[in-house]
């Protein structure tokens, strides 16, 4: 790697980390803790990728991009920030900064997009960052890697005119990603229409909808539950779209190519639905945000309400260890009868297990349907790899072969969430830490100890 990086982060440490990785890797950087004198630098010609923070004590990193462009068409601008919403990721997109990455950020990730930075001239220059009414109020708050990717999509895919599907189970924010798609996009002055089966009924019907849409955005909601005669209403309809057409998108909790190969769901309104997949994750999937959406909605309470409350260290451990299958929408409404009924200003570990009641603490593992155990979903995949031999025995050793298949992704993902700690791992796991290395060697996993910064 080869080039001048300038560096701005009122974070010494980070300052100093990145300072040595990128002249380790063979840079010239310039590091600084403030926003004026990045754009000194700017000015006088320095630099061939800028490294900078969002919130500043001198300004807003984000705010500041337009200008960086505008003295330096060209000029790579990574942004790095510890306001983990899809705010921050949707205005860097707008911005047209060359990469966003949340705070902690893996080291190595980082060296990797600066790399291509360098690498890479940017071929537009970005558009001034538009203010958006109403986005505070977006609880799609998340700084887990799988929320991170999703804002990542949702800004790459709003100004598009693709069809999206957005799936995932009830209650994880799927009408608030379709939401949010619309009101950041070029067609948020336009209508936002959400259409249910019985507006596609009569012979009016689909013609009304296409009316109150216009040229906005709209969603066929939970499209897995229409019947036969609904779904191929939706595919005349998309098949009649001209100029001016909405934005079409889906929400679904079912595996939509699950019931289309069970013959539930048309493979012709799959196919149009599925420009783009969004896949909305579970809140069990991304433990690491519980907290902070916790904080939102009772920072949400005082504001609305006019009432302070805080969770205390045990009532917090407890809301993370939490399954939550109702996801996002259970963890708001329980916080929000927490808020009126807790007698004190910081709510106790017995208050939230009252309002929770006797549901344990974890649920059954799910699958891909709606509400299936995970043992159901195995089961399903068993059944069609039996079935591909077209009633002929699978060549001898199914066993082995079906345990190496969950094993593998199994002790990968418990690395990946342990950011590559064996002992942790094996912890996590529950087995041995020399059973787990000779399981990583014999199914040939590759280990990537990361380094988190705050």
């Amino acid at each position: 790697m080869d080039g001048t990086i300038l560096v701005a982060d009122d974070d010494r440490t980070i300052r100093t980390v990145l300072t040595q990785a990128l002249t380790r890797a063979g840079c010239k950087v310039h590091a600084t803790s403030s926003l004026m004198t990045l754009m000194r630098w700017v000015e006088e010609g320095k630099g061939d990728l800028v490294i900078s923070d969002v919130v500043m004590p001198d300004g807003n990193g984000l705010e500041a991009l337009p200008k960086i462009s505008r003295l330096r068409p060209g000029l790579p601008v990574i942004v790095i920030s510890a306001q983990n919403t899809i705010m921050t990721a949707i205005q860097a997109a707008e911005a047209e900064a060359f990469d966003y990455l949340p705070k902690p950020f893996d080291l190595p990730d980082l060296m990797k997009r600066s790399a291509r930075a360098l690498d890479t001239k940017r071929r537009a220059p970005p558009r001034a960052v538009q203010p958006h009414e109403g986005g505070d109020d977006l609880p799609l708050v998340g700084r887990t890697p799988a929320m991170q990717a999703l804002y990542r999509l949702v800004a790459r895919v709003m100004n598009t005119d693709l069809a999206v599907l957005i799936t995932g189970e009830s209650g994880t924010g799927k009408s608030l990603i379709a939401r949010a798609i619309h009101d950041f996009s070029d067609r948020r002055t336009l209508p936002f229409v959400v259409a249910q089966a019985g507006d596609l009924q009569g012979a009016d019907g689909p013609s009304t909808l296409m009316a109150r849409a216009k040229g906005g955005s709209l969603v066929f909601d939970e499209v897995a539950d229409y019947d036969e005669d609904t779904q191929a209403r939706i595919v005349r309809l998309l098949d009649q779209l001209g100029e001016h057409a909405p934005r079409i998108m889906a929400t679904s909790q079912s595996d939509l190519q699950a019931r289309m190969e069970q013959g539930a769901f048309r493979q012709d309104l799959f196919y149009r639905l599925g420009g783009v997949t969004l896949h909305v994750p579970a809140l069990r999937e991304r433990v690491d945000d519980i907290p902070l959406l916790a904080e939102h909605f009772l920072a949400r309470g005082e504001r609305d309400m006019g009432v302070t409350r805080r969770l205390s260290a045990e009532a917090r451990e407890l809301v993370r260890a939490y399954n939550w299958p109702g996801n996002v929408r259970q963890l708001e409404n329980t916080l929000r009868r927490l808020i009126v009924t807790s007698a004190e200003a910081e709510i106790t570990k017995s208050e939230v297990e009252a309002v929770l009641g006797n549901q344990p603490a974890m649920e059954p593992l799910k699958g891909g349907g709606e509400g299936e155990r995970l043992s159901a979903s195995v089961a399903r995949h068993l059944k069609r790899y039996f079935d591909l031999h077209g009633g002929a025995l699978p060549p001898p050793g199914v066993y082995q072969r079906i345990l190496r298949e969950v094993e593998g992704p199994l002790i990968e993902i418990a690395l990946d969430a342990t950011a590559g700690n064996q002992a942790k791992c094996a912890d996590l796991l529950g087995i041995n830490r020399n059973t787990l290395r000779k399981k990583i060697t014999d199914l040939d996993i590759r280990v990537t100890r990361r380094r988190k910064l705050m």
